[in-house]
C-alpha cells in the first residue's frame, strides 16, 4: 500500500470508531425459532458473539470451527451465559478436504439451512504460510473455502428458503474495510512472483475485496431461489483476529499497539451489522449489498 492509500484508510478508521451510525441492537432481533444457522469462526470473537445472540433468540446454531479442543470451550461459556448449547461442527477452511467433509456432515444431519454466517477469518499471517493445497492462507481461508463451503450447502439453504416465512434463506459474508484497498492478482492466490511482491496486508484486503464480489456474485446468480447474500464491514473492533498483528515488533508493533488498545471498539459491536444482516426483515433489500456499520451500503459489480 502507498502512502495516501494509508492515510486514506486512518482515515476512514477514525470515521468509524468516533463516529458510529445505527440504531440496531440485539433485543430488536426477531424470535429464530425453528432457524437452523451455521457460523464458520464462531468460537471467539466477533463469531462467538454472534452466536450468543442467535442462541438468545432461540435459533438452532452449529458452530463451524477448525478445533475441537477451543470449540468445546466455546459452547461451555455460551451455555453458562444463554443457557443454550451451541453444536460443534468440525471446520478447517485451509483444507478443502476438510471444507467437504464439514459440509457432508451437516447435511446428513440438516436438511435445511436458513443463514449462513461466513464470518472466520485470518490476517495478516506470517507470509510463508499457506493452505493444505497451496493457497496463500488468507485467500484459502477467508474466500476459497468459505466458496466451497457455501456451494456445498446450496441445497439445504435452497430449502430452507422455501421453509421460511418470508421464503428467503440468508448468506451473509463478513468483509472489511480493507477491501476498499484491494486488488484482485490472480498471480498471488498461490506461491509465486505474484505473491511474493505482495505485503500480507495487501493480501488481506485482496481476500477482503474477494468476499464482497462473491457474496455479490452469489446474490446475483440465487436471488430467483429465495437466497439472500450481503457482506458486511463489521467496523474497527477488537477481536482474535488481530493476533497476528500483535506478535509485530520495533516501530510497526509499537504503532499497531497503540491503534489496537485506543481505536478499537469492543467485540460486541462487531458482531451488530450482520446479525441486522442475517435476522432482521427489512434486510432482505440489501441483497446483494456491501453494508457498513448497518447504515451504508455500496456495490460490487463483481463482474
Amino acid at each position: 500500500m502507498g502512502i495516501l492509500s494509508e492515510v486514506y484508510y486512518a482515515a476512514v478508521l477514525f470515521w468509524r470508531v468516533f463516529f458510529p451510525r445505527g440504531d440496531f441492537t440485539t433485543a430488536t432481533m426477531p424470535d429464530l425459532t425453528g432457524h437452523v444457522i451455521v457460523v464458520t469462526g464462531g468460537n471467539t470473537g466477533i463469531g462467538w458473539e454472534t452466536i450468543k445472540a442467535l442462541l438468545e433468540h432461540n435459533a438452532k446454531v452449529y458452530m463451524a470451527s477448525r478445533s475441537k479442543q477451543r470449540a468445546e470451550v466455546a459452547i461451555a461459556r455460551l451455555k453458562e451465559e444463554t443457557g443454550k448449547e451451541s453444536i460443534f461442527l468440525e471446520l478447517d477452511l485451509g483444507n478443502l478436504k476438510s471444507v467437504r467433509r464439514a459440509a457432508d456432515e451437516f447435511l446428513s444431519k440438516e436438511q435445511e439451512l436458513h443463514v449462513l454466517f461466513n464470518n472466520a477469518g485470518v490476517m495478516t499471517p506470517p507470509k510463508e504460510q499457506l493452505t493444505a493445497d497451496g493457497y496463500d492462507l488468507q485467500f484459502g481461508t477467508n474466500v476459497i473455502g468459505h466458496f466451497l463451503f457455501t456451494e456445498l450447502l446450496m441445497p439445504a439453504l435452497f430449502a430452507g428458503a422455501q421453509s421460511s416465512p418470508d421464503h428467503h434463506a440468508r448468506i451473509i459474508t463478513t468483509s472489511s474495510g480493507a477491501a476498499m484497498l484491494g486488488h484482485i492478482d490472480f498471480d498471488s492466490w498461490k506461491e509465486g512472483t505474484g505473491r511474493q511482491k505482495a505485503s500480507v496486508r495487501s493480501l488481506y484486503g485482496q481476500s477482503k475485496l474477494a468476499n464482497a464480489i462473491v457474496a455479490r456474485q452469489i446474490a446475483k446468480r440465487y436471488a430467483d431461489k429465495g437466497i439472500i447474500s450481503i457482506s458486511v464491514d463489521p467496523g474497527s473492533i477488537k477481536s482474535d483476529l488481530q493476533r497476528y498483528a500483535r506478535q509485530r515488533t520495533g516501530v510497526e508493533g509499537l504503532l499497531i499497539s497503540i491503534v489496537l488498545k485506543l481505536l478499537l471498539r469492543p467485540t460486541p459491536f462487531g458482531a451488530l451489522t450482520q446479525l441486522w444482516a442475517g435476522t432482521m426483515p427489512e434486510a432482505i433489500n440489501a441483497n446483494g449489498e456491501v453494508r457498513i456499520l448497518l447504515l451504508f451500503a455500496s456495490r460490487w459489480d463483481g463482474e
